[in-house]
C-alpha cells in the first residue's frame, strides 16, 4: 500500500480541518476584509496590522499565545470551563480555532485587495437602483469580487494543510484527533522511518505544486477575459 492507514487517518483529519478554516473564514473573513477596504477609520491601521501578524510571526509565539488563552488559566479557557465544554487545547475545535487565527490573512488580504479594486461605482450604481445592502452584495459585490473570494478560499485550504508549528502547539499529537500531514511526517521523521516521510511528503508536494498550478490558471484566464489579451 502507498500510504499507511495512520497515514490516510493524518490526510483525512488534515483536510478536514482545512475545510473548516476555509468555510469559518469566509464567514468572518468577508465583513472584516470589507471594513477595512471601506473604512477611513484610525483604527483601520492597527486592526490590519493585526490580521497580518501571523505573516512574520513565528508559529511557535502565536501558538503558544494561543494556549495560554485557551488554557485553564486563560480567560477563555476559564469561560469554556464555565460553559461546561471544558478546554479547548489537545482538542479538534483547538486545532480548528487555532488554524484560524493563522490562517486568517490568507483569506482578507485577497478579499480586501477586491474589494479596493472594485471601488465605489457599482455600489453607487446599485444605491441608485434602491437595491438592498444584502441584494448589493449578492448581485455585486460577489460577481465582480469572485476572483478574490476563489484566491482567499484556496490559499487558506492550502495554507492551513501545510501548518505545523501552530498545530503541535495547540493540537498536539493525538492521533486521530489533532494528528495532521505535518505531525504526522514530522512523526516519521524522529522514528527514522524515511521511506514513510517520503511517500507523505510527496503527497504534500504534489498537492502544494496542483493548488498553485490551479490558482496561476485561474487567474491568468480571469485577467485574459478582463482584458482581452492572453
Amino acid at each position: 500500500m502507498l500510504l499507511s492507514p495512520e497515514n490516510l487517518q493524518a490526510i483525512g483529519l488534515t483536510l478536514k480541518v482545512a475545510a473548516l478554516t476555509t468555510g469559518i473564514l469566509l464567514v468572518l473573513g468577508t465583513p472584516l476584509a470589507w471594513w477595512l477596504a471601506r473604512t477611513q477609520s484610525w483604527f483601520k491601521r492597527p486592526v490590519g496590522a493585526l490580521v497580518a501578524l501571523p505573516l512574520v510571526l513565528p508559529p511557535s509565539v502565536l501558538g503558544f499565545y494561543l494556549l495560554v488563552t485557551m488554557g485553564p488559566h486563560g480567560p477563555v479557557g476559564q469561560f469554556t470551563q464555565w460553559l461546561g465544554l471544558g478546554v479547548l487545547p489537545f482538542s479538534f475545535a483547538g486545532l480548528v480555532v487555532g488554524s484560524v487565527f493563522y490562517s486568517l490573512p490568507f483569506m482578507v488580504q485577497p478579499l480586501h485587495n477586491a474589494f479596493e479594486a472594485m471601488g465605489t461605482r457599482p455600489l453607487e450604481v446599485a444605491a441608485t437602483l434602491r437595491a438592498s445592502p444584502l441584494d448589493t452584495f449578492f448581485s455585486v459585490v460577489l460577481p465582480l469580487c469572485r476572483p478574490g473570494f476563489v484566491t482567499g478560499a484556496i490559499m487558506t485550504f492550502a495554507h492551513t494543510v501545510g501548518e505545523f508549528g501552530v498545530v503541535l502547539m495547540v493540537g498536539g499529537n493525538i492521533p486521530g484527533v489533532t494528528r495532521m500531514v505535518s505531525v504526522q511526517i514530522y512523526d516519521h521523521v524522529e522514528a527514522a522511518e524515511y521511506a514513510d516521510a517520503h511517500r507523505l511528503a510527496a503527497v504534500m508536494l504534489v498537492f502544494a505544486f496542483a493548488v498553485l498550478l490551479a490558482l496561476h490558471t485561474y487567474n491568468q484566464r480571469q485577467q485574459t477575459r478582463q482584458w482581452g489579451t492572453p
